[in-house]
């Protein structure tokens, strides 16, 4: 079986465009401790930046297959930038959270054969609730 590739900048292509076709304003975080990164250190925090990548704020934006790039103005000086993909921790809109946060291990991996799907760490599944067993049956309860 041949090696496929990483959904990474495809999904991120995907999300930049969702985000800009409903006019927000899309983030890339970004992990500043992968080699190859080229960002102006003197914004990184913790080994993480979050950049605008709105097609207003930035010039030649290049959203590739092994790299976002892009020009832009930091503190008034133009910088070029350069972030490796796997180095994209997350893309989402400014105004609402909403995207996409990965793995930094690469991509998610599908269950096992015959195996049931399992929520990682940092899944949103805060409103679901436990699906009774096979055996038990669900019960309502008037409320007034």
């Amino acid at each position: 079986m041949h090696q496929l590739t990483t959904t990474r900048p495809y999904l991120v292509r995907a999300i930049y465009q969702w985000i800009e076709d409903n006019s927000l304003t899309p983030y890339i975080l970004v992990d500043t401790t992968i080699v190859g990164v080229d960002v102006p250190m003197e914004y990184v925090r913790n080994g993480r930046i979050v950049l605008n990548i709105s097609s207003v704020a930035v010039r030649h934006l290049a959203l590739d297959d092994d790299a976002v790039s892009f020009s832009a103005r930091f503190g008034g000086v133009a910088r070029d930038i350069f972030v490796p993909i796997e180095a994209v921790l997350a893309i989402y809109s400014k105004e609402n959270g909403k995207g996409m946060f990965f793995d930094q291990d690469g991509d998610i991996e599908p269950p096992p054969k015959g195996g049931k799907p399992v929520l990682r760490e940092g899944g949103d599944r805060s409103s679901a609730k436990p699906r009774p067993s096979s055996g038990a049956r669900p019960k309502l309860k008037v409320v007034k």
